[in-house]
Parts: structure tokens; sequence; C-alpha cells
């Protein structure tokens, strides 16, 4: 819980004092109140752990079931509409931004929920969805959705979710909007294709008008 608590100062610079962190930062609460449910959950304790999440949902705008396995370290910034269902897998140090989904795709029973690993940014209003494994310094962008498995060391944007870095230039941990726009770049591309034919098409009538002329 101390963790939990320091790591809002190192990933938030509105993190102004321990009193502002201790009594407004709803995904903090949202923690603290799960590793609770969770314990009992654990214990198989009836009811209980369900009304605590229930409750955490209500206060905090966060829905996480107390299945659900979290790292030490995980910061929930803002987080209003973030739900993790109960086999989720949270790794160590993960950033989760507001409006994520960590949800299931069906009515199998099991494991249905992702597994993310450790230093992973989901940006705000990404889904991520089924029985899938998201590797360790994974960062996706916001609004993406993401149905496949996503090795280590990877950027993932757009719908359906597709990898478009791997083990590359990595900015901030914060920087989420710094991610690759890669429908612009291939649109750049075919745009400078294009010119390029264009002006190789007016060479070629030229040439072939001072022939004619001869």
């Amino acid at each position: 819980m101390l963790t939990d608590f320091q790591v809002i100062f190192e990933r938030d610079p509105a993190a102004r004092n321990w009193m502002e962190v201790l009594f407004c930062y709803p995904g903090l609460h949202a923690l603290l109140l799960h590793r609770l449910a969770h314990k009992l959950y654990r214990q198989r304790v009836p009811l209980i752990p369900r009304l605590i999440s229930h409750f955490g949902r209500f206060f905090t705008g966060i829905e996480i079931h107390p299945g659900a396995e979290i790292g030490q370290g995980v910061f929930i910034d803002h987080g209003m509409g973030v739900v993790i269902g109960e086999t989720a897998i949270i790794g160590d140090y993960s950033l989760i931004y507001q409006g994520v989904t960590l949800g299931g795709t069906g009515k199998e029973i099991g494991k249905r929920h992702p597994t993310i690993g450790k230093n992973v940014v989901v940006g705000a209003g990404a889904k991520v969805l089924g029985n899938i494994n998201i590797g360790d310094n994974v960062r996706i962008g916001a609004g993406s959705i993401v149905l496949r498995h996503v090795p280590s060391d990877c950027t993932v944007v757009g719908i359906p979710g597709r990898v478009v870095s791997k083990s590359g230039e990595r900015t901030g941990v914060l920087e989420h909007g710094k991610l690759p726009d890669t429908e612009a770049a291939v649109t750049r591309a075919l745009v400078d294709r294009i010119e390029q034919l264009e002006q190789q098409l007016q060479t070629l009538m030229s040439d072939t008008r001072k022939s004619n002329n001869v």
C-alpha cells in the first residue's frame, strides 16, 4: 500500500502533498479497497468482497472485481470508467488511464481476462479484451482495442490494436501522446510517391514533345 501511495508522486506532476493524494485520488482509494476485497476473496469469504468492490465502484467510478490480481506500484490515473475483470492480472508499476477496460470476450469459464506485464502504460479509453498476454514495457495508445498477444517492449495503437514499434525509441512513461501515427505516415508516403510519379510523367511528356518537335 505504501508503494501504491509513493508511486503517485513519481508519476503525477499534479500531486502536491500527501494529504491531497490521500484524500483526493480515486485511483488510490480503489486500489486500497480492492486489496482488502481481494484478500477476503482469496479466503473464500462470501458476498463481502463483492460488496466492497461495489462500494468502491460507487465511490470512485472504478470497477475492480475482487478476483483480479494487481501488483505493487500500479497507478490508476483519474480512473473514471476503468473496469478490471475477475481473472485479470496487472504487473508491477503499470499505469492505467481513465476509461480503460481489461475485460473478457465471451461467457467462457476460467481465465478469460488479459494478463498485463510490468511497467505497461494503457492509454485513456483503451480496451484489452480476452485471455491475452501483454508483455513488459508495452505502451497501448489511447482508444486502442487490443485482441491479440503483444510481446514486450512494443507500442500498440489502432482498432484492432497493431504493433507499430518494437524495442525502438521510447518516450517517457507519461508521454503517451507521442505515439506514432501509422496511418498518417502511410498517407504521407503515398502522397510523396504520387508527387514523384507526377514529376517523372511531366519529364517524360516534356521529352516526348521535344522529340516530336525535332
